[in-house]
């Protein structure tokens, strides 16, 4: 029997990538969590659907792409599958993650270094000069930009030498829409910003937080801060740090300790979750 009411099968997995990247940074942990037993799905950002190498050559295509735009397509997918995901995000995927959550889906969630969500202040200079290359030029809210193999150095994979950084930056790096990273910067300025979710939320699926030690685009005090907003929910919101890990934690050295924190977590957490789910259905 399969379908939501058979809480013994493994639950789908739902992949998100972030900025900079496509769902090919995720070729390892799809490989993995299949062999585990997982249907495992790793839709691209709406748009951006063609091959790392094509959107290089045609960039224009992510252009204005914005936070809202991008939950809204993974929540239909999300409401397509026959029984509640685990849904796994990746720097602004992890902030999508939390959105989809505060919309009721899911049957657990995990926001690995997460943009930040509004109500954190905390700014670090190391995101902004990794953000600067797209926030110094007020026309890129509606543009893409690359970065460079020294930019991407220092904002993924700084615990690795040029030469690994820039293997990486040639297998998945691609530019990105500038749009997102201005509507996170001016969030705190708006009344209803696109990356607002209610940490109040008491129903929620069980969400974890995760963070790198040695991360420069999202510092773990930055995802400190975000778990630290959800301290009044009843909801499960975990939190866990990895010391040495950079933003690229889908493929630095080490992913596997990452991959396989995060699917025993969300296994266990979606379980109870779906249990708890069904006993509240009258």
């Amino acid at each position: 029997m399969t379908g939501p009411e058979n809480t013994g099968a493994k639950p789908p997995i739902i992949l998100i990538h972030g900025l900079w990247l496509t769902p090919r940074a995720w070729e390892h942990w799809i490989e993995h969590y299949t062999q585990l037993g997982h249907q495992v799905l790793a839709p691209a950002w709406p748009g951006m659907e063609i091959e790392v190498e094509a959107l290089r050559k045609n960039p224009e295509v992510m252009n204005g792409l914005g936070i809202t735009e991008v939950a809204d397509f993974y929540e239909t997918l999300v409401r397509d599958q026959a029984r509640p995901p685990i849904i796994v995000g990746h720097s602004f995927g992890g902030l999508i993650v939390q959105i989809l959550l505060n919309r009721g889906l899911g049957a657990a969630g995990v926001a690995i270094h997460p943009a930040p969500i509004k109500g954190v202040l905390r700014l670090p200079l190391s995101s902004l000069r990794a953000a600067l290359p797209a926030l110094a030029n007020p026309a890129n809210r509606t543009r893409t930009v690359a970065l460079s193999p020294r930019q991407f150095h220092y904002a993924f994979t700084n615990t690795l030498t040029p030469h690994e950084s820039e293997v990486i930056y040639q297998r998945y790096h691609v530019p990105a829409p500038g749009r997102p990273l201005f509507q996170a910067a001016v969030a705190n300025l708006r009344r209803h910003p696109a990356t607002r979710v209610d940490v109040r939320h008491d129903t929620r699926a069980p969400l974890l937080l995760i963070a790198g030690g040695a991360d420069h685009t999202v510092p773990a005090t930055l995802v400190r801060a975000t778990y630290q907003r959800y301290r009044t929910s009843r909801a499960v919101t975990d939190y866990q740090e990895f010391a040495r890990m950079p933003h690229f934690a889908l493929g630095a050295p080490q992913w596997e300790r990452v991959a396989d924190h995060v699917i025993h977590w969300a296994g266990r957490n979606a379980a109870r979750h779906t249990r708890k789910t069904h006993a509240d259905i009258p």
